[in-house]
């Protein structure tokens, strides 16, 4: 059917609908382990709301960092610190940073009354294992070390310390028992501000740098407008305070 003989009333959805689905676009998200539960959500909402699709990747933010220097075709990438973009940004691999979240680290343990609140089970030396990520690659296991090392722990417990690859990973040892306790970020136990099970100490943050996590708009994703539209989502109010922080984060 050409349009000069198209019915009236599909000529109107057509104009109404044609923007829409050639604006749509795909983005390809690399996103730190720790902000994998809340991305899940945001996405959803995400799509539903523009019609864009977003093929996301989680992992440590070093090994990301390593990625995108090598060509990893990323267009934003989410990091679990703000110094990754902002390096990406210096060295021209990026065009944009924001900060879309402030992480909390907790001690958290799947045991019930194992964590009685506090710091006391650490000082008592009362386990056998306790899970961090790997300080090098994982910000929040850069944190956990900042931390031990404030509370003049790290001497009597660095022979009990596991490490995760990245918190992702750490999380997992602590859920499935392999370690009793874990420093871990506080979105991967708490949904809609309350803790998902076990007990937990929520470590004070003026124990360590503030974990202050940086979006960043890579090269790759600069005219792709699924991925500029992320970039945008990321402040706005449904993202930021509806659904951010109910798993926990600052902003």
């Amino acid at each position: 059917m050409t349009l000069s003989r198209m019915h009236p009333l599909v000529f109107l959805l057509v104009a109404i609908w044609s923007p829409a689905v050639t604006l749509a676009g795909t983005a390809h998200i690399a996103v730190a382990a720790n902000f994998s539960g809340p991305m899940k959500t945001l996405a959803l909402q995400f799509e539903q709301a523009t019609g864009h699709t977003l093929t996301i990747s989680t992992g440590a933010t070093g090994k990301f960092y390593a990625q995108i220097k090598h060509g990893a075709p990323f267009d934003v990438l989410l990091a679990a610190d703000d110094v990754t973009p902002s390096r990406l940004l210096r060295e021209g691999d990026a065009v944009l940073t924001t900060t879309y979240a402030i992480g909390r680290l907790v001690l958290w343990s799947e045991r019930t009354g194992l964590i009685d609140g506090s710091d006391a089970v650490l000082r008592a030396n009362r386990f056998q294992r306790l899970a961090i990520a790997n300080p090098k690659l994982a910000p929040y296991g850069a944190a956990a070390m900042e931390v031990l090392d404030r509370l003049k722990l790290t001497p009597r417990i660095k022979f009990k310390m596991v490490m995760g690859e990245n918190i992702a990973q750490t999380y997992q040892f602590v859920a499935s028992g392999n370690a009793e306790l874990g420093l871990v970020a506080l979105s991967q136990v708490m949904v809609d501000g309350r803790f998902v099970g076990g007990s937990a100490w929520l470590v004070p943050s003026s124990l360590h740098t503030p974990i202050r996590q940086d979006a960043a708009l890579l090269k790759h994703g600069e005219n792709n407008p699924a991925a500029r539209a992320l970039f945008d989502y990321l402040k706005t109010p449904a993202a930021a305070l509806t659904i951010i922080r109910s798993y926990g984060y600052e902003r």
